[in-house]
């Protein structure tokens, strides 16, 4: 039997999962081919509709090697799972004449840990849960998620937090699961023949294809001991996250609350001098974070320094401690020492990193409202850890609806330890970039205003001129209004100053789980939708209950940020510009992501209205609208109205 080609596979593929076959997606999937074929790497762009998971899919599993796919949201990893690999093999299968197996695999804490659940969390003194189950009253809610997740160890296949539904909180999670460094070794645990994470381990052991996250890629990178099997093809899928969650594994963090656990877990199982040097440690740590001030530490005061060398001495005798004494009066004492172990390896670990004062390295300290102080410590950069770690030893395949900013994919080629396109040298990955369209027409779809006439925003303060043009924008729209605010107050103050204007009803972040709020907005075409960073990315709500997508200010990181004031500074040093290398990146990845809401099938028609004159007026203008959807553009506020209250009152003659 010939070898079938790739267009029969596509098609093959596409009529399966009963969608349209698309010009963008034929020219990924040969483009995607292609890399896979000469072992070089690969940026392609694919707009929303194109069906880029079939795009990458069809052709990897045509190739026959092993292939990691790692995301970066729970959304596309279910849907993969769920939908799109089961009926991608099932079509490919007869032409294959082989049956490609895949599997799912996710960090050791994202499945439920039976010793744990069984035996309980070692007990401390100060946390009052034992036995958990017992102790964590039937009627509280955390009483209540422990006993759910009981009965649900006896009836799920995987273990994995993810398919618990309804979910439960972080809290509660952390009763029935373990970190990695918690964990006892299936060897050494009762309970290791029926361990749901080496179950995972195993399938993927033998998986042509293993759906990941972004966070395990990150992990697989950074601590050497690999954690994916070998593969020969990775593909990235919604890449334009990538920097940010390999920054957020490479990041680490210290707190009083955290480094008092450690010493509470470790104090029984440690010699007396030992321990008592360790809370000393503790509480000079403590002491100094009471009156630490949120900011970048470019050098570390003297006084930090010293309570970090304590903590880091203390804890490493600690840790030497804990491996030549033993008590049998500790119940469960394997458990109850690796968690000290781990614990107590964190403080070292970090503590051990900030003292040695690396020059790659960003330190700063944070303040919340709710937890207080923290001491965090953060690479300047990855992209020369992703250059060595992500492109050396296989074919490397990128993705997403927005990669390509200012017109080229050099600026997401750089933030990825890549040089720009078609740059020659014997150590330099050879990549190209690949914009494969959109199935949609956005200049007949979609209208790009900006509010040209407002005052430029300032830092603090009301914004009375924004409010007045918000306002009259959702009158004009009839609701159906998706408000993208760069800060949690600016969305707050324009959510209490239209509920008071306007008879309209305005959701707010955080006043519902993200679920229900985007199935509230998406169920009443009049409803509003309010927020920041999470829904930038992660609606999707076709139709007309999103009509008008408006960002209050370009969304620049704030000045006061550390870790992108650092980054900012050291482009600049190198002689770059790094208001453009940094800040405006940040800016145009996040405004493309959110111009990206508007339009999600061929029949949604609407308006992004940027209310920031910057995106008309200033020089980085022009790069930041060549990073968005190529809308039909305009600065007249009449003629945006008009056009709202024309698409309003089309979207009420539909629904009547």
């Amino acid at each position: 039997m010939t070898k079938p080609s790739l267009p029969e596979l596509l098609h093959a593929a596409v009529t399966a999962v009963g969608g349209v076959e698309r010009q963008g997606q034929v020219t990924m999937a040969e483009a995607v081919a292609e890399a896979v074929d000469d072992n070089s790497h690969l940026l392609v762009q694919a707009g929303t509709g194109t069906g880029k998971s079939l795009g990458y899919l069809v052709p990897a599993l045509a190739h026959g090697e092993r292939v990691v796919v790692a995301t970066a949201t729970l959304a596309l990893q279910r849907q993969l799972v769920e939908r799109d690999l089961p009926r991608t093999v099932e079509a490919m299968h007869p032409l294959l004449q082989r049956r490609p197996e895949f599997a799912m695999l996710k960090g050791r804490s994202n499945y439920l840990c039976l010793h744990r659940l069984h035996e309980g969390v070692p007990q401390e003194e100060e946390d009052g849960l034992f036995d958990q189950f017992e102790a964590a009253a039937p009627t509280s809610k955390l009483g209540q998620d422990l006993l759910r997740m009981r009965d649900w160890a006896d009836e799920t296949e995987t273990g994995d937090r993810d398919n618990l539904t309804p979910g439960v909180s972080d809290r509660a999670w952390a009763q029935v699961s373990v970190s990695s460094r918690e964990c006892l070794g299936a060897t050494k645990c009762a309970y290791g023949a029926e361990c749901f994470a080496e179950a995972a381990r195993e399938r993927a052991k033998l998986a042509d294809v293993i759906v990941t996250n972004h966070a395990l890629l990150a992990i697989d990178a950074i601590e050497g001991a690999p954690v994916l099997p070998q593969h020969e093809v990775l593909i990235v899928d919604e890449a334009h996250e990538l920097v940010s969650r390999v920054t957020g594994v490479a990041t680490g963090e210290l707190t009083p609350g955290q480094v008092n656990r450690a010493v509470r877990r470790a104090a029984k199982l440690v010699n007396e001098k030992a321990a008592d040097a360790l809370q000393t440690a503790a509480e000079t740590f403590e002491r100094l974070m009471e009156l630490a001030l949120p900011g970048r530490l470019e050098e570390i005061p003297e006084d930090l320094g010293y309570a970090l060398m304590a903590l880091r001495d203390a804890a490493r005798t600690v840790i030497l401690a804990l491996g030549s004494t033993r008590d049998k009066s500790v119940q469960d004492e394997d458990a109850v020492r690796k968690q000290a172990r781990a614990s107590v390896e964190t403080i070292h670990d970090v503590a051990e990193r900030i003292t040695q004062g690396s020059e790659y390295d960003v330190v700063w300290y944070e303040r919340h409202d709710r937890f207080g102080s923290s001491l965090r410590v953060a690479p300047l950069s990855v992209s020369g850890l992703l250059r060595e770690k992500l492109f050396a030893e296989r074919s490397v395949v990128l993705t997403s609806a927005t990669l390509k900013l200012g017109g080229d994919f050099n600026g997401v080629g750089a933030s990825l330890g890549l040089a720009p396109e078609g740059t020659e040298g014997e150590d330099v990955p050879q990549w190209k970039g690949l914009d494969v369209g959109s199935p949609f027409d956005y200049p007949k779809q979609g209208i790009l205003y900006v509010a040209r006439h407002l005052a430029t925003p300032g830092r603090e303060g009301s914004r009375g001129d924004m409010m007045d043009e918000l306002a009259d924008l959702v009158e004009a729209a009839g609701g159906r209004t998706l408000g993208l605010f760069s800060s949690m107050r600016g969305a707050r103050a324009a959510a209490e100053e239209l509920r008071s204007r306007l008879d309209k009803p305005i959701l707010l972040q955080g006043e519902d789980t993200l679920g229900e709020l985007i199935k509230a907005f998406a169920d009443d075409a009049e409803t509003c939708l309010f927020g920041t960073l999470s829904l930038w990315q992660g609606v999707d709500v076709p139709g007309a209950s999103c009509q008008l997508v408006v960002m209050d200010r370009i969304p620049f990181p704030r000045p006061d940020d550390p870790l992108m004031s650092a980054r900012q500074k050291a482009v600049e040093q190198a002689g770059g510009n790094g208001f453009m290398a940094v800040a405006a990146t940040h800016a145009a990845l996040l405004m493309a992501q959110g111009a990206g809401r508007l339009v999600r099938t061929t029949g949604d028609r609407g308006v992004v209205a940027v209310l920031d004159p910057r995106l008309a007026n200033a020089r980085y203008g022009s790069y930041l609208r060549a990073s968005l959807p190529d809308f039909w553009y305009t600065t007249d506020r009449n003629l945006v109205r008009r056009s709202l209250a024309a698409i309003d009152a089309s979207a009420k003659a539909k629904e009547s």
